[in-house]
C-alpha cells in the first residue's frame, strides 16, 4: 500500500523517468555491456586486495576509465579513484560509488576465479578474500560508467564515479574509506548534487531490490573500558579490588541501557561487548580488565542517550566496587547513520520500479549493520540500496552470509546493479 501511494504521488516523475526510457535503451545496454561486467567481476574476486592496499586494482579501475576518454584522478584517499564524465550541457552532478576492498578471510568455494591472495593485516600474513561483494560493486559501476559515456550526449550535467578504498576500516594507525575522501574533498569540483550507491547482498533474490528511506544503516561508534583494581591471591578475594568482577556487573548493566532506558518501538540500538581480557592464572585475582564493544544507533536521539549514560554507568559501578575505570568513546573511529534522503529516495522510487519491476522492488527495515557511504550522505543528499545476489533455486537459510568463507553471490545480480546506476543517473538529470 505504501509503495502504491509514493506511486501515485509521483506520478509526474514517473512519466518523466519514461519519457526519459524512451529515449534510451537502458536494458538493451545493460545485456550488451554484461559479459565486461562479469569478465570485471571475476578478475576483482580473484585478485582481491586489503583496505588502504587496493593498488593494483586501483590500476585496473583507472586503466579502464582511461580508456574510455574520462577525466581520472588517482591516489584519491591513498588508492582510491575518481573519474568526471561531463556532458558538455548544463545540469547536476551525479555521483555514484562503489567501494574496492577486501577481507581477511580464506575463501572456501570451488570457483574457477576463486582467491587465492595473500595480503598482510595489522603486521600478520593472512588470505584475501571479497567476502562482502566489493568485486561486484566496482564492476557494476564500470559498466554503468561504459553505458552513460556510450549516451554522453543524451545527459546534461555531469557524472562522478567514485571507487573508494578501506570501507571496511583502514589497517591499524591509518586513515581511510569515505571520511578521508570526503575531507580531500571528492564532493567538489564539481560540487556533487546527490550521491548514489548500492550493496549486493547474498540473502535477497536475483532481479530484486530493496531500500529505505531515513535511517537505513547504524551508526558505529566502538568504545573501550579499561577497569583498574587491585591484585590479589584468588584465595583471599578481600584482599583484592576485584576487576573481573566489576566487569561483570558492568557488562550486565550496560544492556539495560537499550532495553530499560531507550524507547525500543522507536530507538532500535544495540550496545555490545566483543571482547574481553583480564588477567593469566586462575588463581590471581588480576589488577586490571579491558573491555572492547559497540554501538549501533539509528538516530541522533538513541546515539546521544547512550553518549550520555554510559559513561554514567562505568563510572558508578565502578565506583561502587572500589575500582576506577577508564571509558574511551568513540575508540578509534566513527561511522554516522547511513541515511537515504527521503525526498530523493521519493523521487527515485519509480526509477526503481521501473529497472526492477514494482514486484521486485521492496521496502525494508533498516539494519543495524553500518557503512561509511553514510560520510557522503551527511554532506549530500544520498540514496544507497540493497541489489539481490542470490540464486533462485537457493533458500535464504542455505545462502551463506556476508564475511564469511563460503560467501557467495550469482553473476546475474550485478545487471540490474548496472541498470540501476545508469537510470538513477538519467532520471535525477531529468528531474533537474
Amino acid at each position: 500500500m505504501y509503495q502504491k501511494l509514493l506511486s501515485l504521488a509521483f506520478a509526474g516523475l514517473a512519466s518523466v523517468s519514461a519519457a526519459n526510457a524512451t529515449q534510451i535503451n537502458v536494458d538493451e545496454l545493460a545485456n550488451k555491456v554484461e559479459p565486461d561486467v562479469i569478465k570485471w567481476r571475476h578478475h576483482f574476486h580473484e585478485f582481491p586486495e586489503l583496505s588502504n592496499r587496493e593498488f593494483k586494482t586501483a590500476e585496473y579501475v583507472a586503466d579502464y576509465l582511461n580508456s574510455l576518454g574520462l577525466e581520472v584522478q588517482t591516489g584519491v584517499a591513498k588508492t582510491g579513484v575518481v573519474a568526471i564524465l561531463d556532458s558538455g550541457k548544463p545540469g547536476p552532478v551525479v555521483a555514484l560509488r562503489a567501494d574496492m576492498d577486501g577481507l581477511p578471510v580464506k575463501e572456501q568455494n570451488d570457483l574457477d576465479y576463486r582467491s587465492k591472495q595473500i595480503g598482510e593485516y595489522n603486521g600478520k600474513e593472512v588470505p584475501v578474500m571479497h567476502a562482502c561483494g566489493h568485486d561486484t560493486h566496482m564492476a557494476m559501476l564500470m559498466g554503468a560508467a561504459k553505458i552513460l559515456t556510450e549516451i554522453k550526449g543524451e545527459l546534461k550535467g555531469k557524472v562522478k564515479f567514485i571507487f573508494q578504498p578501506a570501507e571496511e576500516g583502514a589497517p591499524a594507525g591509518e586513515k581511510g574509506g569515505a571520511e578521508v575522501m570526503v575531507a580531500e574533498g571528492v564532493l567538489k569540483n564539481p560540487d556533487v548534487d546527490a550521491i548514489f550507491g548500492l550493496h549486493i547482498n547474498a540473502n535477497t533474490d536475483v532481479g530484486k531490490v530493496r531500500y529505505n528511506a531515513g535511517g537505513t544503516m547504524a551508526a558505529v561508534d566502538p568504545f573501550k573500558i579499561v577497569i583498574h583494581g587491585k591484585q590479589a591471591h584468588g584465595a583471599y578475594p578481600w584482599k583484592s579490588v576485584d576487576p573481573v568482577v566489576t566487569a561483570a556487573q558492568m557488562i550486565m548493566s550496560i544492556q539495560t541501557i537499550v532495553s530499560r532506558e531507550l524507547k525500543l518501538i522507536d530507538d532500535a540500538a544495540v550496545v555490545s561487548i566483543g571482547s574481553i581480557h583480564g588477567g593469566n592464572r586462575s588463581n590471581i585475582i588480576p589488577n586490571e580488565v579491558e573491555m572492547v564493544g559497540t554501538i549501533r544507533t539509528l538516530n541522533e536521539a538513541a546515539r546521544d542517550h547512550i553518549y550520555e549514560s554510559l559513561p554514567r554507568k562505568v563510572k558508578a559501578i565502578a565506583e561502587s566496587m572500589g575500582a576506577e575505570a577508564e571509558l574511551t568513546l568513540p575508540l578509534d573511529y566513527y561511522y554516522p547513520i547511513t541515511y537515504n534522503d527521503p525526498e530523493l529516495t521519493k523521487a527515485m522510487l519509480p526509477t526503481m520500479q521501473r529497472t526492477a519491476g514494482v514486484e521486485n522492488t521492496l521496502l525494508s527495515k533498516p539494519v543495524t549493520g553500518a557503512e561509511d557511504f553514510s560520510f557522503f550522505q551527511e554532506k549530500v543528499p544520498g540514496l544507497y540500496v540493497w541489489v539481490g545476489g542470490k540464486p533462485l533455486d537457493v533458500s535464504e537459510e542455505d545462502s551463506p552470509a556476508h564475511h564469511t568463507p563460503e560467501f557467495y553471490v550469482d553473476d546475474e545480480g550485478m545487471k540490474l546493479g548496472v541498470k540501476l546506476l545508469t537510470n538513477f543517473t538519467l532520471d535525477y538529470m531529468a528531474q533537474h
